[in-house]
């Protein structure tokens, strides 16, 4: 999730836990703590593929973040100034800490990026993508308590119930998943697709409107947009190209390996002359939007007469956004208005695979 989310979540947490005996100091140091996983971002890796897969590593580890809260809980009680009116044990400072950092890992694992929750076991990424990376309706609720507890001094109450309230609505967002999943099993199973890799998540900014990608066989994957507003109508598989005969070459070397590990299957394979070099590009598809995939990166070039894995991969930049009428097109599909958007409007054409079996 974006930082501001973080420090808030972070903020509620440590008012929630500590805010009786604390106050606004434990909102300070709740938002600091908020943001502390996500300062790998600093780091350089070297390498384009690795930066995007280490990030969410070992700073994001349950096993890592339990530590360091249990450290920071045992200096936390040794050298604290005690007081006799509101004492703070060990066990009060453990908690604070340790929820304070592991909430952020946590929430991390419900957005589609996912989190390595327990390195360094060598597991891919926990995903469970129920909430867009920038969710303001998950966000205003800790805002809007965290204001009024400073505001009031009413700290702990006022960050318990804003907890409540975007708990609440990770749960109804998790409904919302299990809602489309079952509205669209019918449409896969018609196309032969109840076995094909499916991930679903939300679009941006919202639980109402959900995009589903899936892997089909050969060379085609399937993009559907369902609204909860849709009523009892079918959802439509729009079939785009993969370039499935470029994925051996692009996954022969470890830097193709190691997003392929990050991704699963949901890579989208292309070339690209870079500075006269025939170069092979892999897209990652899960993220952003289509049309709008913020993250392709390169993985070999053509040599003589064969791919040749690169050493150090490139991030290709994209060079379209999400622009204001897109994001007005998305609000009027999610109220179920199917003819404002479909899920390939924005694919360039020599993607689209013809004819399409499945109409938007």
């Amino acid at each position: 999730m974006d930082s501001v989310t973080q420090a808030a979540l972070g903020a509620a947490v440590g008012g929630a836990v500590l805010g009786r005996r604390l106050g606004r100091k434990a909102v300070l140091i709740g938002a600091l703590l908020g943001t502390l996983p996500d300062l790998d971002v600093a780091l350089d890796y070297g390498d384009a593929v690795a930066n995007v897969t280490e990030h969410r590593g070992f700073s994001h580890s349950l096993f890592v973040l339990t530590g360091l809260g249990t450290l920071m809980a045992l200096l936390t009680a040794r050298f604290w100034p005690a007081t006799q009116e509101r004492p703070i044990y060990f066990r009060h400072w453990w908690w604070f800490f340790v929820l304070c950092l592991t909430t952020h890992p946590l929430l991390d694992s419900l957005t589609t990026y996912g989190t390595q929750l327990f390195w360094p076991l060598d597991l891919p990424p926990v995903a469970w993508p129920v909430v867009f990376i920038i969710d303001p309706f998950y966000t205003l609720p800790l805002l809007i308590a965290l204001i009024i507890g400073l505001a009031s001094k009413k700290v702990r109450s006022a960050c318990t119930v804003g907890l409540a309230i975007s708990s609440a609505y990770l749960l109804l967002a998790a409904g919302a998943k299990w809602n489309i999943e079952q509205r669209l099993a019918p449409a896969l199973a018609e196309a032969g697709l109840h076995e094909a890799p499916v991930l679903i998540q939300p679009t941006p900014f919202n639980i109402v409107l959900w995009r589903a990608t899936v892997i089909g066989e050969e060379d085609f994957y399937y993009e559907s947009l369902i609204s909860l507003f849709d009523g009892q109508r079918t959802p439509t598989l729009e079939p785009l190209k993969r370039n499935i005969a470029l994925e051996e070459s692009a996954l022969a070397g470890p830097l193709g390996q190691q997003l392929e590990w990050f991704t699963g299957p949901f890579l989208r394979y292309d070339t690209r002359l870079i500075d006269g070099q025939e170069t092979l590009i892999a897209t990652d598809i899960r993220l952003g939007f289509p049309g709008f995939h913020p993250f392709s990166f390169t993985l070999a070039t053509w040599e003589g007469d064969a791919w040749h894995p690169v050493e150090i991969s490139e991030q290709i930049e994209t060079t379209r956004d999400l622009r204001l009428e897109t994001l007005s097109r998305l609000a009027a599909r999610a109220t179920g208005d199917i003819s404002a958007l479909c899920a390939s409007d924005f694919i360039e054409p020599r993607w689209r695979a013809e004819p399409f079996l499945y109409r938007c």
